[in-house]
Order: structure tokens, then sequence, then C-alpha cells
């Protein structure tokens, strides 16, 4: 019998195991399922802001954030630029002690996520495109990519988790998805990024991406999660979205005829 861990490179892989590959990948893995029991990362006081970052915040177009029950911020550097072009529902809290706290709280939590042992590794600047992958923790020394869909199945468990670490950059190619599957859900999902991230134009993404460094939605994506960059800065491009990822569709639609209360009031006030 194998021992439970093994070195192995990969050749030919079914994409529904926790370390479906692309032929000729190396990686360290686990059994399939042996991350059932994988336990969220808890991002205390950070978990209530949508966007919080260190050396300020842009949003270079006009942007659609639609956040129903979070906040932005922005400490120790708390410039918040082209705020007129956004429709925030939550607080502005720039660098207040609220943001400050949250900071404390990002930085824990990051290394949290960063220290957690690994179930897969994976070769250098690996394109996550294409998999279905179960509950885990799951590393790239160097960076990740998304190119096309990445499904994420939770095989019938709510609490299921999964943790990417990337050494150094994640991208999210124009036009990929993150499908949740299984009873997934995107308030389970981590990424923990060694320097920056970016969503490219049209892309989908879902979960908390925790950079070191800064984070850039590109115009016309979209995420169900958080942008939560430790050091730099978060710009957000023209019709990007924040779904609130504790929000189901009932909440989201909540959040869309409250937008559209508001800006009725404001069309009607400027009559």
């Amino acid at each position: 019998m194998k021992p439970p861990h093994i070195f192995r490179t990969v050749w030919n892989t079914t994409p529904s195991t926790a370390c479906g590959l692309f032929a000729a990948a190396a990686v360290f893995c686990q059994p399939p399922h042996a991350s059932a029991a994988t336990i969220a990362v808890n991002l205390g006081s950070a978990s209530g802001f949508a966007v919080l970052a260190g050396s300020g915040i842009t949003f270079a177009g006009a942007v659609v954030s639609i956040n129903i029950t979070r906040d932005i911020g922005s400490y120790p550097t708390a410039s918040i630029t082209g705020f007129g072009n956004v429709a925030l529902i939550g607080t502005n809290h720039a660098g207040d002690l609220v943001t400050q706290l949250a900071k404390t709280d990002l930085a824990a939590a990051y290394l949290d996520a960063a220290t957690r042992p690994p179930d897969t590794i994976y070769s250098p600047i690996f394109d996550l495109g294409g998999l279905t992958l179960l509950s885990g923790v799951y590393k790239d020394p160097s960076s990740f990519a998304i190119s096309g869909n990445l499904t994420l199945d939770a095989s019938g468990d709510p609490s299921a988790v999964w943790i990417f670490q990337a050494g150094s950059t994640l991208t999210a190619n124009s036009g990929s998805q993150i499908i949740l599957i299984g009873g997934a859900k995107s308030e389970n999902v981590f990424w923990q990024v060694g320097s920056s991230a970016t969503l490219e134009t049209g892309s989908n993404f879902s979960g908390t991406i925790m950079a070191l460094e800064s984070i850039t939605m590109n115009a016309g994506s979209t995420i169900d999660g958080r942008l939560l960059a430790r050091n730099g800065a978060v710009t957000m491009g023209a019709n990007t979205t924040i779904i609130p990822e504790l929000g189901s569709t009932f909440l989201l639609g909540s959040g869309l005829a409250a937008l559209a209360t508001r800006r009725r009031r404001t069309a009607m006030a400027g009559e």
C-alpha cells in the first residue's frame, strides 16, 4: 500500500479529484476528500469589508458596487479616488479606527492562510482553468492563473473550504469563471496572494482575495466576495461589480432594488 502522502508526476488525471491536473504537472497530494475538514480562515473584523486597502482605493470608471452588508476603507493611506462613481450600500470608513482594526485582523488572517499545510502543490505558474477541485489547500510557489472555468465542488457539504496559496501573483484571465457546485459557497473560498492579484476584463470571480500588495479589477469584471489588500492599493475599473457573498439571490435583489430607489431619488432631486 502506498503511503498517504506521495510526490509524483501526474500524466493522466481525472479533473473531479482534488488533485486533478493538466498532464505532466508535478504535485504533492493527498487522497481525494483528505481535506474535507479544512477550516475556514477567520477574517475577524475584516469580514465586514468588501474593499480594504493599505495605500488607497481608486474607482477608475463608472463603477457599480453592489454591497448590501459590507464596507470599504484604507489604512495607512486613507485616500479614496473616484468615489462619486460608486453605488455603495455600506459605509466608507476611509482610515478610521474600524479600518485600522480590520487591517490588523487581515494581517492575522493572511498569515493563517499562508501557513496552512498544502494538500496539493502545483508546478510553477499553474493555470487552474478546466479543473474541478474538492475542498482543500492548494499551493503554487509561483503564481496561479485561471483561464476558462474553474469548478469548486463541495460534494453536498455547505461548510467545504478552499484555500489557494499563490507565492506571487494571481490572474483571472478575460472571460474566466469560478463555478460553485454541490453547495459550495464563495464565503468559504480564500485566495492568499504573495504579491498582487488581477481580475481581467469580463472575468467572474468568487472568494476572498487577500493580497500582500495590490488588487486590480479591470473593466467589466465581477467578484462574489472581497478585495483585501494588506499594503497596496485596490483599483476598480469601469462597470466592475462586487456581489455580496453573504447574500442569496433574494438579498442581491434587495440590494438592486435599494440601488434603483437611490438612483430614482437622486434623479428626482435633480429635477
